[in-house]
């Protein structure tokens, strides 16, 4: 069984920031991307960022500059520091990774956390 723990939302004002975590357990052989998406009201849930093999990072256009991913390999764990927050990165965070059990691999999420940015 394999679980994916978020931790660090809540509220902060426009221009604050807040740092997510995600911590990965269980019957773990590998870990590949990891990652973090976002979900509001009425939304789809959309890409926010990713990282690969702790060195590779992608970033959706809007949090460019702002967001930095990073991952601890030895923890199991990805960070989502988050900067100069606007209202509109208001959602819910779902982490997600790519993880190899004996079972098989597997696309794994984790509950989801909520950043609420007031103006």
């Amino acid at each position: 069984q394999v679980q994916l723990v978020e931790s660090g939302g809540g509220l902060v004002q426009a221009g604050g920031s807040l740092r997510l975590s995600c911590a990965a357990s269980g019957s773990i052989l590998s870990i590949n991307g990891m990652g973090w998406y976002r979900q509001a009201p009425g939304n789809q849930r959309e890409l926010v960022a990713t990282i690969i093999g702790g060195t590779i990072t992608n970033y959706a256009d809007s949090v460019k500059g702002r967001f930095t991913i990073s991952r601890d390999n030895a923890k199991s764990t990805v960070y989502l520091q988050m900067n100069s927050l606007k209202p509109e990165d208001t959602a819910v965070y779902y982490c997600n990774a790519l993880i190899a059990t004996l079972q098989g691999r597997n696309n794994y999420w984790g509950q989801g956390t909520q950043v609420t940015v007031s103006s």
